[in-house]
């Protein structure tokens, strides 16, 4: 055991680097949790005094209550909508082979590999000429740009690990192809179906530069006004923005806890495997 610590030294510099880069990680979240507890703070470890009345302030100075309700209305609408477009799409890319095929894939995978401000910018550009932008129809459209062709990706290998023999049988039995999707393969593409809306919600709910572009002032997400809060002229208590910032690492930890119990791949894997059986 001795001589493989000794030889191992890079696997000690690895754990170095990583506690250093979760160390530096915890001061940066830390220091804006404590500071929004905080009274007063400034040549001291730590603050003087604390106090909760900045979340109060922040939620009402920044109408918090209106900004979690549109960009829960987005996240649905958006997870909603992908699944009701994606899933049919991922479906035919499945079970259909035709040349260009390949092709396909790649104009679905474009608008996740590349920055989203690319393409944010020309197509904010027509989503304002044709009057969607600046509304809560425009930041929808928008955020459906990445999050349909993510769940056709997502979608797909679930697709294909389910036997193309159960569709066979039920069509065989007189179901015609509506209740074939509806009733043999809706049941065992939950798993899938769940995967795909819980990340396309955390997604949106982080989607930064897209809404940013097409968002008016009723239309903003929580990201969003993060952002207006921080920039925009005036002077406010540097508390209640950095409440507003905890808030949102809550919702997004809260998200992210979901889709890591819920949303396991290899979980969801097995489970498409075994459901035919």
């Amino acid at each position: 055991m001795r001589g493989r610590i000794v030889a191992s030294p890079g696997a000690w510099l690895v754990w170095g680097l990583v506690a250093i880069f979760f160390a530096g990680l915890a001061g940066v979240i830390g220091s804006v949790v404590v500071n929004s507890f905080g009274v007063r703070w400034f040549d001291t470890w730590l603050p003087e005094s604390y106090t909760t009345q900045w979340y109060g302030q922040a939620w009402t100075d920044f109408t918090l209550l209106p900004v979690l309700t549109v960009t829960l209305v987005v996240c649905l609408l958006v997870a909603g909508i992908s699944v009701l477009v994606g899933v049919p799409a991922a479906y035919v890319l499945a079970r259909r082979k035709f040349p260009g095929s390949r092709l396909v894939y790649l104009l679905f995978l474009l608008p996740i590999l590349m920055p989203p401000i690319t393409y944010g910018i020309p197509l904010a550009t027509v989503l304002y000429k044709y009057g969607f932008a600046g509304h809560l129809s425009g930041v929808v459209l928008a955020n459906l740009v990445p999050s349909v062709p993510f769940v056709i990706l997502t979608m797909t290998p679930f697709i294909e690990q389910i036997d193309p023999s159960i569709e066979r049988a039920a069509r065989m039995c007189g179901a015609r192809t509506r209740h074939v999707f509806t009733s043999v393969l809706a049941p065992l593409l939950v798993p899938g179906i769940l995967a795909a809306s819980i990340l396309v919600v955390v997604r949106t709910v982080g989607m930064f530069e897209l809404t940013f572009l097409t968002a008016g002032p009723d239309s903003q997400t929580l990201v969003v006004a993060l952002f207006y809060s921080m920039s925009a002229a005036g002077i406010r208590a540097q508390q209640s923005v950095d409440a507003m910032a905890v808030i949102y690492c809550v919702m997004m930890l809260v998200l992210l806890v979901v889709a890591l119990r819920f949303v396991n791949p290899t979980q969801l894997v097995a489970r498409v495997k075994e459901d035919p059986e």
